[in-house]
């Protein structure tokens, strides 16, 4: 899975704050390049605001979900149950002429809610939109590799396969490089696999407060240290629409709601289709092979193959 819209939203306004001479940004110089200067301090301030300085950020997953949905998301901050706002928000160190903001939103104020719900969009519209569905398609791509190593050697070799500068597999513990010292224990819970482009080579170990039953999510990045190709950072151009003049425009829309991987309920809310016709569309999909489907738990979860994967690279338009 990824981290969904928001979490890399919010990332990439923490990247473009970062200094330009930290080694980490090297896979990030072109889309800094293309992106800097477009965004405004007042625009970006109340998702600034949510990242000091020093100390923890807030996690926009807990908040907001990994929804590659945009709407989705801005729908899930603004009905976020007040414990979980102030469970994610108690921690941070806000400087002063932030704080009594600060206290509203945790007591979840609605128009400070708007205010990260408008600095989100307009933060999104900038630095992921223009790249978002080859960033979609990037992560399946990564995704579909955890699968494969998992079908060749089950969960142990694909914990192996892992970037073993962040993350090292020593049974029965799972070593993470990380800049606080901790032990979590899973408990049975598992522990979700998460990949992340707008991260500067770390390794988050992140559980939803208040929620101890929920598996923790370990948010890897899905960059290497080398810049990517030329692809990712190039702006999608959607002249024509190719992907919808060979699928149609909603079985074009359910493949690209598949690309973060989705059960047949998430997939009918995305694309905005009753569960039945999700379903169908779904079924077609697999059929010709651009889609596959299995289990989680008693849910049908349904990914993209490789050659889905190809497909929306290659038909790729704005979501």
């Amino acid at each position: 899975m990824s981290l969904g819209v928001a979490a890399e939203t919010f990332d990439s306004v923490r990247l473009l704050r970062e200094r330009t001479d930290t080694p980490a940004l090297a896979p990030f110089l072109r889309w800094r390049a293309a992106v800097g200067g477009r965004l405004s301090e007042r625009a970006a301030g109340p998702l600034a605001a949510l990242m000091p300085g020093s100390g923890p950020m807030v996690d926009a997953m807990s908040l907001m979900g990994n929804t590659a949905d945009l709407d989705e998301a801005v729908e899930n901050l603004l009905a976020a149950p007040r414990a979980l706002l102030r469970a994610e928000l108690e921690n941070l160190r806000f400087r002063p002429t932030h704080r009594n903001w600060a206290r509203n939103l945790a007591d979840g104020d609605r128009e400070a809610l708007l205010q990260v719900a408008a600095a989100l969009r307009t933060c999104h519209a900038v630095t992921t939109a223009p790249y978002w569905p080859r960033m979609r398609s990037f992560l399946a791509s990564v995704r579909e590799g955890h699968l494969r190593a998992m079908g060749e050697g089950g969960t142990e070799r694909m914990l192996e396969s892992l970037d073993p500068s962040l993350v090292r597999w020593r049974p029965p513990v799972l070593e993470v490089r990380h800049r606080r010292e901790a032990d979590v224990h899973l408990g049975g819970r598992g522990l979700v696999i998460s990949s992340a482009v707008f991260s500067l080579r770390e390794a988050e170990v992140l559980a939803c407060p208040g929620d101890s039953a929920q598996a923790p999510v370990l948010a890897l990045p899905a960059l290497g240290a080398e810049p990517p190709g030329a692809g990712l950072w190039s702006v999608c151009d959607t002249a024509g629409r190719p992907l919808e003049e060979l699928l149609g425009r909603t079985r074009a829309a359910v493949l690209e709601a598949v690309a973060e991987g989705c059960s047949t309920t998430d997939l009918a809310r995305r694309v905005r289709v009753s569960a039945s016709s999700a379903s169908q569309h779904a079924t077609v999909l697999r059929k010709v092979g651009l889609i596959t489907t299995g289990r989680d738990g008693k849910a049908a979860r349904h990914i993209l193959t490789p050659l889905g994967a190809a497909l929306l690279e290659s038909g790729v338009r704005h979501p």
